[in-house]
């Protein structure tokens, strides 16, 4: 499960980066979670930008046959959560990602590399 875990979030990491999400994040969260392999977090510069940046997510992971379990906030676009259960996608507007700063409260997850092409 973990290899498919992670060329999932690496085609989550490269939709978020083709709309220009900023600061993308890639944590290992196996050793510290129960409920999923990965998160990936990013922010956009403004809602609009946050929904297009869920919306390419969503759009590629179904062009290679991966259906979208849950998904909440889409509709305020402050902070988007997208659950594909391996996978928890954040997509923050910038004051909410600091503000609430998963990195730090994930502070024991392995931040891995995304070597965005």
């Amino acid at each position: 499960m973990h290899r498919e875990s992670r060329e999932m979030a690496m085609s989550i990491v490269k939709a978020i980066d083709e709309k220009k999400g900023r600061d993308i994040a890639l944590l290992n969260i196996q050793h510290v979670s129960s409920f999923a392999d990965y998160f990936v977090i990013a922010h956009g510069t403004s809602t609009t930008h946050a929904k297009a940046i869920a919306d390419a997510v969503v759009d590629k992971l179904e062009e290679i046959g991966i259906i979208l379990d849950h998904k909440e906030g889409y509709n305020d676009g402050t902070w988007i959560l997208l659950d594909y259960m391996s996978v928890v996608v954040h997509v923050f507007i910038e004051d909410e990602r600091y503000f609430y700063n998963l990195e730090r409260v994930w502070k024991d997850a392995t931040f891995e590399n995304v070597d965005i092409l």
